[in-house]
This record gives C-alpha cells, sequence and structure tokens, in this order.
C-alpha cells in the first residue's frame, strides 16, 4: 500500500491525526502566533516544532510503501448454535521491506462478540504473522466476517491510517443436532396392501411411482387415474431402484409458535427438524425439507452426491428459516399431495380443527406419518397446572390425528427430541390400533 503526496493525500494524512497529534498540532499554531504577537524567538521555534512532529508523521505514513495481503479460515466453517468457533487470520508482508506496527480490526456482527483488535510488531520483509479469536453465537443465521481493517501509526502515536482488505467470509451458525436413536416404525407404505414392520433404514419405495408430468415425456406413461384424481397430467417412473425417501414437513407459520429467541417453541422445531433430516440421512434416506410455504430442500432430484453434502444443503436452510406470515399449511399439503410417498415426520405448531383435518386425510398420501405436535402454550406459560395432560383442544387434536393413522408424539416445553423419538414406535403401535378399531 503506498499513498502520494497530493492534496488529496495530504487532506487523508491530517484527518488521521490522532488526539495526541492535533494537540501538537495545535499547540504549534497557538506558540507560533504568541511568539509573534510578543516577538520571541525561542517561543517561535518551539511552535515550529510542536506543528512539525505531526506534520511529519502524516508525511511518513502517506510516503510508507508496504505490500501487506491477507487471508482468514474459519473452524469449523460451520458452527452449531451455542459452539465456539475460531477465525484463524494471517498476515503477509510481500515487500522487501519491513513492516513499522500494525494493528488489525476484523468487522463481526455484534451478536458474534465484540470487535477483535490485534497489535503486530514488526513483520520481516516476505515473512508473516497469525492471530486468532474466537466467536460465539445462540442465535441461528450466517453472518460476514471481514473486510480485515489494516491501522498504521507513527511511532510516536500522532498519525493513524486506516486501510481495509476486500475479502470477507461468511460464518453459518446451523441449529443444534441431537444424535437420535433407531427405532423401528409401523405403518402402510404405498402401494403396500397390508400393515408390516419395517426397519427405518430398510424401508423404501415402491419400483413404480408417480409423478408430475414434465416435457417431452412418453404419454404413454400417463396415469389417467391418477391425471383425473389430482387435476394434472401425471406419468409413471418405472423400473426404479429401491431407494427410502422421506420428506419433513417443517411448521414455520408464526400464529403456530409462542416464545422468544432460543428458548421459543420455533427454535425447538427447528432443531428437531434438523435432528430427524441428519439422522435418516445417515440411514440411507433421500430426505427433502418442506415448509408451510412450499419450499422444498434440496427438493426432487437436487443431484446431491454424499450424506454430508446433503446433510449441510439442510442444515444450511434451517440456519436461515424465518416464521412465516401465513395462516395455513395449504402449500406443504399442495406438495405432499404431488408427491407424498415414503415416511413423512411433521413438526406441527398450534392446529385448528380444519387443518387437522386436512393433515388427516393427507395421512392417505404418504407411507408413514410421524407428527411431533407441540403443545405450544407450555412455551408461553399459559398452562401452569397439570402441564403433561394438555388443553381439551390439543388433546382432541391428537386423537383426530391418531385416528388417521399418524404416529403423534406430543412435544411440551423441556422435552428432549431423543426421547420423543425413542416413543415413535409406541405411538406408531397406537396409531395402528386406532385405525384398526375405526375400520372395525
Amino acid at each position: 500500500m503506498a499513498s502520494s503526496g497530493s492534496p488529496s493525500g495530504l487532506r487523508t494524512g491530517l484527518a488521521g491525526l490522532t488526539t495526541r497529534g492535533r494537540s501538537f498540532l495545535a499547540a504549534g499554531v497557538t506558540a507560533i502566533l504568541c511568539a509573534l504577537l510578543l516577538g520571541q524567538d525561542a517561543l517561535l521555534r518551539v511552535g515550529v516544532l510542536l506543528m512539525a512532529l505531526p506534520l511529519a508523521a502524516a508525511l511518513l505514513l502517506l510516503r510508507t510503501r508496504y505490500r501487506v495481503a491477507s487471508g482468514r479460515r474459519l473452524s469449523p466453517h460451520r458452527a452449531t448454535a451455542g459452539q465456539e468457533a475460531r477465525v484463524h487470520l494471517r498476515v503477509d508482508n510481500v515487500s522487501r521491506v519491513p513492516t513499522g506496527l500494525l494493528q488489525l480490526e476484523d468487522k463481526v456482527p455484534y451478536v458474534l462478540g465484540p470487535r477483535p483488535r490485534f497489535v503486530l510488531d514488526r513483520i520481516e520483509p516476505h515473512g508473516h504473522r497469525e492471530v486468532s479469536y474466537r466467536v460465539r453465537s445462540d442465535l441461528r443465521g450466517q453472518y460476514p466476517l471481514g473486510p480485515l481493517q489494516l491501522r498504521l501509526s507513527d511511532p510516536f502515536g500522532m498519525c493513524e491510517l486506516t486501510r481495509a482488505f476486500a475479502a470477507s467470509d461468511v460464518l453459518t451458525v446451523v441449529p443444534r443436532v441431537q444424535a437420535l436413536p433407531e427405532v423401528r416404525l409401523r405403518g402402510e407404505w404405498s402401494g403396500q396392501g397390508e400393515s408390516h414392520t419395517r426397519t427405518l433404514a430398510l424401508a423404501g419405495d415402491d419400483d413404480v411411482i408417480l409423478r408430475e408430468y414434465r416435457h417431452g415425456d412418453d404419454l404413454r406413461r400417463v396415469h389417467w387415474k391418477s391425471t383425473a384424481r389430482y387435476g394434472e397430467l401425471m406419468v409413471r417412473r418405472e423400473e426404479q431402484p429401491q431407494k427410502a425417501r422421506a420428506t419433513v414437513l417443517l411448521d414455520t407459520r408464526e400464529i403456530g409458535h409462542r416464545g422468544t429467541g432460543p428458548a421459543s417453541s420455533f427454535e425447538w422445531a427447528v432443531s428437531c427438524a434438523a435432528s430427524v433430516g441428519v439422522h435418516l440421512m445417515e440411514r440411507g434416506y433421500e430426505v427433502r425439507l418442506l415448509t408451510d410455504t412450499g419450499q422444498s430442500v434440496p427438493g426432487p432430484d437436487g443431484g446431491v452426491n454424499s450424506v454430508a453434502e446433503a446433510s449441510g444443503m439442510l442444515l444450511d436452510a434451517l440456519a436461515l428459516v424465518d416464521l412465516s406470515e401465513g395462516g395455513s399449511l395449504s402449500r406443504g399439503e399442495e406438495a405432499l399431495r404431488i408427491a407424498g410417498e415414503g415416511l413423512l415426520v411433521a413438526v406441527l405448531g398450534t392446529l385448528d380443527e380444519g387443518q387437522t383435518a386436512r393433515l388427516a386425510r393427507l395421512r392417505r398420501r404418504t407411507g408413514t406419518a410421524v407428527a411431533f405436535l407441540i403443545d405450544t402454550e407450555t412455551w408461553a406459560g399459559l398452562r401452569m397446572l397439570a402441564p403433561e395432560t394438555g388443553g381439551g383442544e390439543y388433546r382432541a387434536r391428537i386423537r383426530q390425528l391418531r385416528e388417521a393413522g399418524w404416529a403423534v408424539l406430543p412435544a411440551r416445553a423441556g422435552d428432549s427430541v431423543p426421547d420423543l423419538w425413542r416413543a415413535a414406535d409406541r405411538a406408531g403401535s397406537a396409531s395402528t390400533a386406532h385405525r384398526e378399531e375405526a375400520d372395525a
């Protein structure tokens, strides 16, 4: 980095004067004026000296020619909420002359902590220095780091100039993922004529499934019965390998959740969806995340090549998911209606009677269906007496979903996702019994 002696460069140097430099300059001007008024030559020399020091310091910095490069490395690049991440900074002197005293300041959002500042001593030609600092956030999201600012100062502290690098990075803070136990779920899989048990690691889709018509598809593969049922062209996709599929439906409606910040029911739901999604991916499932707004990640035929890549996409999406202003689950239900084969795990907030009825009908289009039904009033502190039983409306929603074949897991403030997931097998058995009684 270099500076010229142009008027603009001189203004930059004067603007970089520190409080000490400005004080020396003001004292020098005052001494010179007094010397002229009183005719004191000695005082005039003192005033000139006082003015010359800060001006010389500014000129020295403006003429300093440093060629400095910087780099930043995050460890880990994707951090969990509440987990510390370390940021490593490296400064290289790529010039043939040593640097003077350097002050570094990295720009970080306030939620990650105070801005880190470092003082680096002289860096030899073609040498480097490395420093690091820690950041931590309890809130999900993506946070920019940088750009790095380099402050140059003279040995007397008279002048200070700031230069900024252009490069910056992004730290992604994802929701907490809890390890879930392996369970066996009982239920009907699409295309099957009888109910039986399959382990989550082995359950898959049928060899023949349906999807929406795409331009160029052979019309001989149109499934006319499904086309008439759904009101749009549906085609057979045949000879597909046995592949386990699952959909995680996350209810993001603002009216469906209670509480604020990391302790809200919504943050619990996001963490639950992340835990279930990663758990199923690790057991061979092709998982997509679906919200009530209809957004899907990674989406059908997303082209994901590995479990780590798929898990990363899922967690990155959940790091940015926010409460929606919608009042219904209709868009998410529509996406499930079009392609709802396989396992369905829904993390649901407060439901009204109509929404529960639609979810009950939607159960017929899926394989095994598991619902984490959140009792949001326990997050709001509205129910202090006998919270384990829930309110009358809440119990009615549980009963309605179970009668439709859902394995319902009542979730209340303080409940553990692994403990609830461990009970999914018993909940599935109870929902099957409800359906058999209803059919009888």
